[in-house]
Parts: C-alpha cells; structure tokens; sequence
C-alpha cells in the first residue's frame, strides 16, 4: 500500500498543471493534500473526473486560505477534522483519517510567517498538535504526514548558515518543536530509511531555485515509532514531479498494514 503526501499550493492551480497525470504516474493508494486553498465543495469540484477515490476535505474559515484533503482508494472507518481546539480549528490545517490498524493525519503546520511573526502562534500549535496526537496514538498507532514547515537538520537545507534563526522553518524553536515530535515517539521515516540522503520537498519561486535544487525538506511521513520499524518498506521523494512549490513525498507500508 502507497501513500502519498502533497502541498499542492492551490488545489484548483495544480489540476491545471496535469494533477491527474501526476496521480496517475505516483499510483498511490491515498493522497493527503496541503493547502487546497479550497472550501469543501470547491475541493469536490475541483476533483471531478479523478475517479476510484474517497475525498474528503477541511477547509479553512477565510475563502482561499490553508485546506487540507484526503484521497483514499479505501473507505476510512471514521474521518475526522481539526484537532478540537478552536483557536487553532478555523483554518483548515488537520484531516484524521482511521483505518483498522492505524490512523492517517494529514497536517498543514503553520507557517512562522515574514519577519517570524507569527512564531509564538506556531509554537503553541506545535504543543496541541502533539498532545492530539498522542491521544489518537494511545488507541492505535499512528501515521502523520504533510508540509510541518521545518527543516530538521542541516541535511534538510541548502542553505542553513544564512536561514538559521532568521527564516520561517528552520529557527531554533521550529526545530525543538520537530525534536519533541521525535522525542514522543515518532519516527522521521525518510531520515530513517536515507540518513545520509540530501534531497529537498520544497523550493522557492525566486532566482530559480528549483533549477539549482537550493530547497529545503519541509514534508514528511512521520510514523509511531512500531508502526515505522515493523511495516514502512520505502519512503521516497518525488522530485521530479512538477505543479507545485513543493514535490510529493511518499512510504509504502507492507501488506500486513495495508488496510
């Protein structure tokens, strides 16, 4: 079973850049998207014509702004959204998922924001997004994948020394906020299946930067640390897949977990 995870930057943009090509060619089992910019029904729109899955969509309170989704060939025993605190809930940043063995969260993690203003914001959403998830984990394992908006690591940056403590996503307390995930548990699956891998998930519009490969790894499949040694076979990023900012990334999980 394949999942995949993609920050699309505008469901509606991308379905005009051969999304259906693109989803075709990753023959994925489900498909989490980030920043649909979409409301719900404009999610369901926007699909129409991509047939053999199961969509499912939160969007936020403010038109064109955040949203995520799932596309699932498998029909979830429960699908639930936000992490029911409401101060975080209005902008559409968590889709739940449940399967028989696991659950699935597809997460859009706010973004520090220009001249990091919205840092504080950020890391008091860090804290409750991994309290809600630990909850979800006390019933059965979980998988958690999306744009969490932080390089990890040096290996995760092109360009560390000039971003470090000055750019959104790789400030120190961004990456505390990774650490705890890690620390509580969760396994980064792509680190862990390529510790030594530089490769990237997102890269700037400007000075073409994708051209140059000066990105950063920002997205990621992050799993219960059992689930990750017992059941991920692969996790790949696929570069070469174009219509966005950001590039989908994606695990194969083995057939013991695929339901």
């Amino acid at each position: 079973m394949k999942i995949t995870s993609w920050n699309v930057n505008g469901l509606r943009a991308v379905m005009k850049k051969d999304f259906a090509a693109s989803l075709q060619s990753l023959q994925t089992d489900v498909i989490c998207l980030q920043e649909t910019k979409a409301q719900d029904d404009q999610v369901i729109a926007a699909l129409e014509g991509i047939d053999g899955y199961h969509v499912y969509s939160n969007s936020a309170e403010r038109k064109g702004y955040s949203g995520v989704a799932i596309l699932s060939r498998t029909q979830p025993l429960a699908v639930q959204a936000d992490i029911g605190i409401e101060e975080h809930d209005r902008e559409g940043r968590v889709l739940t998922a449940e399967f028989e063995d696991y659950y699935l969260v597809t997460v859009y993690t706010p973004n520090s924001g220009s001249e990091l203003v919205r840092l504080p914001y950020r890391q008091g959403w860090d804290n409750a997004f991994l309290e809600f998830v630990k909850k979800l984990e006390a019933h059965k394992p979980v998988l958690m994948c999306g744009d969490f908006n932080v390089a990890h690591r040096e290996i995760d940056i092109a360009r560390p020394k000039p971003n470090y403590n000055k750019s959104a996503g790789y400030t120190q307390a961004e990456i505390d906020g990774m650490d705890r995930i890690i620390a509580a548990g969760f396994t980064d699956t792509f680190r862990h299946l390529h510790p030594d891998e530089v490769k990237y998930s997102w890269w700037s519009y400007r000075a073409g930067a994708r051209g140059k490969n000066i990105g950063w790894r920002i997205d990621y499949f992050l799993g219960s640390d059992n689930l990750v040694q017992e059941h991920i076979t692969s996790a790949d990023i696929h570069n070469e897949i174009m219509g966005s900012d950001h590039c989908p990334v994606s695990v194969d999980l083995n057939a013991t977990l695929a339901g």
